[in-house]
């Protein structure tokens, strides 16, 4: 198994008390009270026009076999037992689920995994979680550059709308393919490809079924499955479940705008005369302040919101329309040193890019900065496309006192500590030649990271042996600070 969403682990084992977790269920094998519901039995029928109800049209859909069994009951105990959260489940889905039913049936796929993504990100496409997987449909990092979801510096497509939603669902079609059942697609999709084959394989050999209920698996996966059932019975009938679902028209939330100019993101939102708020909502993908055209040919808008974006982008033919645009440093380089080639301050530097204290930024690394002078044009494909950051600890020099031994001169005690003889005397107001004497005390100045501004360096000995351990001390303390990654488990972040 090379790739794998990451599903409901990270997303729907957080308590819902959580105000940082995604708002999505726990697994629980036991529910608190028995609900009584009515069973769910359901049957298509294909009206004479479109429904104007996306329910319905979702409805009309369904082709999976139904799972029945006590796991899909105790699923639609939790989803009945809290109706509030469903109301903001859907609620949420209003703007995205017109255009994922299109996708399925254009491709001929059942409607049911229009759903998927209440069981995987309760429809929040700025879902991430602790193991880094994004969006609604929870890709991982890995799998969406397999998806060619782009993940740069401005914009990562596993958060966009029509971007997952096509990465997705070639996902869910190739694992229909390879097991030509959906359960197991659905399984696969959140446990792996890989780990779904061994599990078969294993149940071949014993003689057991090869069914998703027959496979041995783990307790997310098995409740997996019986989570889009329940979902799916609850849109089906939702009467019997007490549930509520909001009118959403089957009509487009959302059109395609071209962008052919870099933009600010918040004068985007002005021009389609929205909150900002509901800007991101339609194009999550966007990290940053700026869109830049070579990056983002296409940005979503509100439909009635479309035609006045594009007047208001001709009224503004030739004013200027971005106050950011990228760079790329040409060396390795202080914060300090950038601020100065790009007329900004270090402050505002910072403040628009995510630069840690005792950082130097690493050539090659993209920066945003404002537009001005030489730096005011819009930004190349290539860079809008491959845009990162790297960081370098600052080097730093570090004053130390060494003692002068019997025999020891400035060009030994230079080699010793890795310095110039002339960088010691200008140190200690000497003038060249210099002859130490025994015992007299030097300033020497090596050099260190930032990182280890409050580590002590002291120096009693001049031998050579001892000013080589001095030297190694003072090179190789840090405060480890940058360099170790805790893996939480199971914590969701939902900006």
């Amino acid at each position: 198994m090379l790739f794998m969403l990451s599903g409901c682990a990270n997303l729907e084992a957080q308590p819902e008390a959580s105000k940082q977790a995604a708002e999505t269920p726990s697994v629980e094998t036991t529910p608190s009270k028995p609900v009584k519901l009515a069973s769910v039995k359901r049957k298509t029928e294909v009206p004479s026009e479109p429904p104007a109800d996306i329910w319905v049209r979702i409805r009309q859909g369904f082709a999976m076999p139904d799972l029945e069994n006590d796991l899909v009951k105790d699923r639609e105990e939790w989803y009945a037992a809290r109706p509030d959260y469903m109301v903001r489940m859907t609620e949420r889905s209003r703007k995205y689920l017109f255009h994922i039913v299109e996708e399925l049936e254009r491709r001929n796929m059942p409607t049911e995994l229009a759903l998927l993504p209440f069981i995987e990100s309760a429809f929040n496409p700025e879902a991430v979680s602790s193991a880094k997987a994004a969006g609604m449909w929870q890709f991982m990092p890995a799998t969406g550059k397999y998806f060619e979801l782009k993940q740069n510096m401005f914009r990562d497509e596993r958060r966009g709308v029509v971007e997952s939603t096509r990465a997705a669902l070639d996902y869910l079609q190739k694992l229909y393919g390879m097991f030509g059942d959906w359960h197991l697609a659905l399984a696969a999709y959140n446990w792996g490809e890989g780990s779904v084959s061994r599990a078969l394989a294993k149940n071949k050999a014993a003689g057991l079924g090869l069914s998703y209920s027959d496979l041995n698996m783990p307790n997310e996966t098995r409740y997996y499955v019986p989570k889009l059932q329940a979902v799916k019975n609850i849109i089906a009938q939702p009467e019997n479940f007490n549930a509520r679902l909001p009118l959403i028209q089957n009509h487009p939330y959302f059109r395609s705008v071209s962008i052919t100019r870099d933009i600010d993101v918040k004068l985007a939102a002005n021009f389609a005369g929205i909150s900002l708020e509901d800007f991101k909502a339609l194009n999550p993908s966007m990290s940053r302040p700026v869109i830049l055209a070579a990056g983002t040919p296409e940005i979503l808008l509100p439909w009635d919101s479309a035609d006045r974006f594009m007047a208001r982008i001709e009224e503004h033919a030739h004013k200027p329309l971005a106050s950011w645009t990228a760079w790329s440093v040409p060396k390795t380089m202080k914060v300090a040193d950038v601020s100065k080639l790009v007329n900004m301050t270090e402050a505002e530097l910072r403040n628009i890019n995510p630069i840690p204290n005792g950082m130097q930024v690493k050539q090659g690394s993209t920066l945003l900065v404002a537009r001005q002078g030489a730096l005011d044009s819009d930004v190349t494909e290539h860079l809008a496309d491959n845009a990162q950051i790297s960081f370098a600890p600052e080097v730093v020099l570090r004053r130390i006192m060494v003692t002068a031994l019997k025999g020891d001169t400035l060009t030994a005690l230079a080699n010793r500590h890795d310095v110039s003889p002339e960088s010691i005397a200008a140190w200690n107001k000497l003038k060249m030649p210099v002859a130490l004497k025994p015992g007299q005390s030097i300033a020497i100045l090596v050099p260190t990271t930032a990182s280890s501004k409050g580590s002590k360096v002291t120096a009693k000995k001049s031998s050579m042996n001892t000013g080589v351990k001095q030297a190694a001390k003072t090179k190789g303390k840090t405060n480890g600070n940058g360099n170790s990654k805790g893996k939480a488990k199971g914590n969701v972040q939902t900006p």
